[in-house]
C-alpha cells in the first residue's frame, strides 16, 4: 500500500543499505591452550581440561584478558586451566554482522576442511553470539536481558572430526531443544 511505497522512498531517498559483515583477523602468540581429548568432557587430572574449563578460558581470549595471573593485574588475575600447552600461532577471526544460520554452517564446514590439510591443530573452536539485547532466544520465548543478556552456543571441532556443542542462555530464557 502508500505506506510501503513511502517507506521504500524514504530508504532509497536515504541510500540505508544492508551492513556487510565486518571481519577481522588477528594472530595470537604464544597462546597458552588447555589440552583437551574430544572423549573427555568432565577433562581428567593432569591429562585433560573440561568443557567448563575451556569455555571459561575461551571467554578470557576472545575478550583479551591477560592469562598470565599477576597479581598486580586490576582486570584479571585468571589463568589457563592445567593441564596447557603453548601454542607459537593462533588464528582468531570475528565477524561482526546479521548472518544467517546456512552462513554458520558454511563455515563449520569450511573449518573441517581444515584438518584435511596437514596442519598442526587438535582443535578448533566456533562461537555464534546473539546480540545482548536481542528480542528472540531459542523456542518460543522472548530473550530475557536482565543481567548479562546470554545468548550463544559454541563447537569445539576436533581434528577426528568429534565435536562438543556448548550453549549459554540467561536465567530466564528457554533452553534450546
Amino acid at each position: 500500500g502508500a505506506e510501503g511505497s513511502t517507506l521504500m522512498s524514504y530508504f532509497s531517498k536515504n541510500q540505508i543499505q544492508a551492513l556487510k559483515p565486518k571481519i577481522t583477523f588477528s594472530t595470537l602468540r604464544d597462546l597458552q591452550c588447555p589440552v583437551l581429548q574430544s572423549n573427555e568432557l568432565q577433562g581428567k587430572p593432569e591429562e585433560s581440561c573440561s568443557t567448563e574449563e575451556l569455555f571459561e578460558w575461551l571467554g578470557a581470549v576472545l575478550n583479551q584478558v591477560s592469562l598470565d595471573n599477576k597479581s598486580s593485574s586490576f582486570l584479571s588475575t585468571y589463568c589457563c586451566p592445567e593441564p596447557n600447552t603453548v601454542v607459537e600461532k593462533a588464528f582468531l577471526c570475528t565477524i561482526t554482522g546479521f548472518i544467517i544460520p546456512e552462513k554458520i554452517i558454511q563455515l563449520l564446514d569450511q573449518l573441517c576442511c581444515y584438518f584435511s590439510e596437514p596442519k598442526l591443530a587438535y582443535w578448533l573452536t566456533l562461537t555464534v553470539h546473539g546480540f545482548a539485547d536481542s528480542p528472540v532466544s531459542w523456542r518460543e520465548s522472548e530473550h530475557g536481558f536482565h543481567k548479562g543478556g546470554e545468548n550463544l552456543y559454541n563447537f569445539v571441532i576436533f581434528r577426528n572430526l568429534d565435536y562438543w556443542l556448548q550453549m549459554a542462555v540467561g536465567a530466564h530464557d528457554d533452553c534450546p531443544p
